[in-house]
């Protein structure tokens, strides 16, 4: 088993950043692909068509998400995301761990890629 830590700045504030993270809508408009999300603890969640399915765990509002999310029916890892503001921009931290080995290489792409770089991207044109 792998974990992937990353951070990034964008110029956005924790507000706008928390509610692009759960509103479903918003999430379609960063990622350009069909989202199901909701704040309640227990919810399943799905993203980018069905390719990220999980487990919402806990919200802070404006602050941090937990997720888990599933490979397959039989394993699950954990994403922690949390939001600091910092001065016209906010920190977002990622923390995912528990992704299987030959899941890793696909991950971290896709949190680098697809997750952070539209992120930065929707906020920043």
């Amino acid at each position: 088993m792998k974990s992937i830590k990353l951070q990034t700045r964008i110029k956005a504030t924790p507000e706008e950043v928390y509610l692009a993270l759960t509103n479903p809508f918003t999430i379609e408009l960063w990622t350009g692909e069909p989202a199901v999300m909701s704040e309640e603890p227990g919810s399943e969640f799905m993203m980018l068509d069905g390719y990220i399915t999980g487990k919402n765990i806990a919200f802070e509002p404006n602050k941090s998400i937990q997720q888990i999310w599933y490979f397959g029916e039989n394993h699950h890892s954990e994403v922690s995301i949390k939001i600091f503001p910092e001065k016209a921009y906010c920190q977002i931290r990622i923390e995912h761990t528990d992704i299987p080995d030959d899941a890793y290489g696909n991950m971290l792409e896709g949190w680098k890629d697809v997750y952070l770089e539209s992120l930065k991207t929707f906020f920043e044109l």
